[in-house]
């Protein structure tokens, strides 16, 4: 099984055209805190959760970094077993509740995604070309 890291960082470099685990301070009082948002590209913060519990938080944090950039709040699920269960609906209802960007992407479309992309690197390089 491929993790949550891994599938954002397919993801968010080799489809969305992003960058991986960008950090950004915020200050508390006196204190200062950094947040890593999953995926960033130039208009987008993403928060990329698989399709599990743990992925609960990610309207949350979609919301608090699109606040501290100023971008626009996006989440993505990346679904393991070609349902939707509990957690997705959870988590696409409150999105859609409050009007952020929700999309999902099947783990094995992302892991072929990654195991073909340096065909698409060097298309048009062979002879007749």
């Amino acid at each position: 099984m491929v993790s949550e890291l891994d599938m954002a960082a397919i993801l968010c470099a080799l489809v969305l055209g992003g960058q991986t685990e960008v950090s950004h301070p915020y200050s508390v009082g006196y204190d200062l805190h950094r947040i890593r948002v999953d995926c960033e590209t130039a208009t987008h913060v993403v928060e990329v959760g698989l399709d599990k519990r743990s992925s609960l938080d990610s309207l949350q944090q979609a919301l608090f970094a699109a606040s501290l950039t100023g971008k626009t709040p996006m989440i993505a699920i990346v679904d393991t077993d070609g349902r939707e269960g509990p957690y997705e609906f959870r988590i696409r209802t409150a999105a859609e509740k409050v009007g952020v960007a929700y999309e999902v992407w099947h783990s094995d479309w992302l892991i072929r995604r990654q195991m073909t992309d340096w065909l698409r690197e060097n298309r048009g390089t062979g002879p007749g070309s």
